[in-house]
């Protein structure tokens, strides 16, 4: 594992993330969801999963589904990290004839696995893929998703969680994007939902807290084989990287003006000095 590489990375999916953002324009970027999950999807895309971007329709490739589709800027700079997507497509986000939409959608050949948007659906998507590759015995394949905290609100997201314990499917990993905001303000005071950790380990699943910005502990939790379905609760902070948006909630979705876009701009490239 190489982590100053990947910190790199990090860097650069920031600043591709600031030119997909001026390339949506008026039409608004998701920049809290986005910033917290770059060392999520760093870590997932360039040492954890099995993923080659020349056998994208390999079966026996990992699956990887972003059920918080709003941050999937962090998966199409990720993209770009590995040769999939090139610079010239991100000045493409959003705009017409793009590919490169606001939330996934389905495109084999770039990798994206499934379309998605309306919280809450992800996993059960993920648990229907692994129990599919369990029959299929597919068993090198692992289902990777990614929600946020604020989407464990969805009473679907426990239903999926009972059948993923029910099948055994130790194949599936989920990582909750623990940011601790969503869209109308903290998770706490919108929905509490207490020890989260204890709830998932009632549900029959393996669980593990981790420092969602630190890639070490990011690697190695994803990594790390489990005789259960697992869940990684990466404790992460909205808007990370850009010092005005970290921790508050009206950044989950906006448009910057020319002075907060140079401030935000001089930030990441001051973390390369």
């Amino acid at each position: 594992m190489n982590i100053n590489l990947i910190n790199n990375a990090c860097r650069e999916m920031r600043k591709d993330c600031l030119i997909m953002a001026k390339a949506a324009g008026k039409q608004g970027f998701h920049f809290g969801a986005s910033f917290s999950m770059i060392e999520i999807a760093a870590s997932l895309y360039l040492q954890v999963m099995n993923i080659n971007k020349n056998m994208l329709h390999d079966e026996n490739r990992d699956r990887f589904i972003l059920s918080k589709g709003h941050g999937v800027p962090a998966v199409y700079a990720a993209l770009k990290q590995i040769g999939v997507l090139t610079e010239q497509d991100l000045y493409t986000f959003k705009k017409d004839e793009t590919m490169l939409y606001g939330h996934p959608c389905k495109n084999q050949d770039l990798g994206i696995e499934f379309s998605s948007g309306s919280l809450g659906q992800g996993l059960s998507f993920a648990v229907g893929i692994a129990l599919a590759l369990k029959r299929k015995e597919k068993n090198v394949s692992r289902v990777f998703v990614v929600l946020g905290d604020g989407e464990c609100n969805e009473g679907a997201v426990w239903e999926a969680a009972m059948t993923a314990s029910k099948y055994h499917l130790d194949n599936l990993i989920a990582i909750i994007d623990y940011n601790h905001l969503q869209y109308d303000g903290e998770t706490q005071n919108i929905m509490p939902m207490g020890q989260i950790e204890e709830k998932w380990k009632s549900f029959g699943w393996e669980t593990q807290t981790i420092d969602g910005h630190k890639v070490e502990q990011c690697c190695e939790a994803f990594s790390a084989k489990s005789s259960h379905p697992k869940v990684v609760i990466a404790d992460t902070v909205k808007g990370k990287g850009i010092s005005f948006m970290e921790h508050i909630p009206s950044w989950h979705f906006g448009i910057m003006t020319e002075k907060e876009e140079k401030i935000a701009w001089e930030e990441i490239e001051g973390d390369e000095n």
